[in-house]
């Protein structure tokens, strides 16, 4: 079991901005998690992987094949107060699932450096 946290790379967001927003793409994301999923996940240490996304493009792209395995995902848009204009996506949040399925959506994606 893991959970891949996707981050948009191209709008220029601080380190600290980043953060934050993958944060809410975790906790979305285990919030909407079938209980069973969410257990088996904390059992086993809670496994995060960040990866880049380069555009809103490939974001929701990913989210419509997430949506198409009927796995869990949050899509996170930011509220607009610091850094980005409101309603700007920012991150998808995918799983906790079983690691063969999330590497179906996002097996190809580089790591965040």
């Amino acid at each position: 079991m893991k959970q891949v946290i996707v981050v948009r790379t191209d709008l220029g967001m601080s380190v600290g901005k980043l953060a934050a927003q993958a944060c809410h793409a975790s906790v979305a994301a285990a919030l909407t998690a079938p209980p069973q999923d969410l257990g088996e996940w904390a059992a086993q240490g809670q496994t995060k992987i960040i990866l880049q996304g380069l555009s809103l493009e490939e974001l929701l792209r990913l989210k419509d094949h997430c949506e198409s395995l009927s796995l869990t995902h949050a899509l996170i848009s930011d509220a607009g107060h610091t850094e980005l204009t409101a309603g700007t996506v920012t991150a998808l949040g995918i799983g906790p699932a079983a690691e063969n399925l999330i590497d179906k959506v996002t097996g190809s994606l580089p790591l965040l450096r």
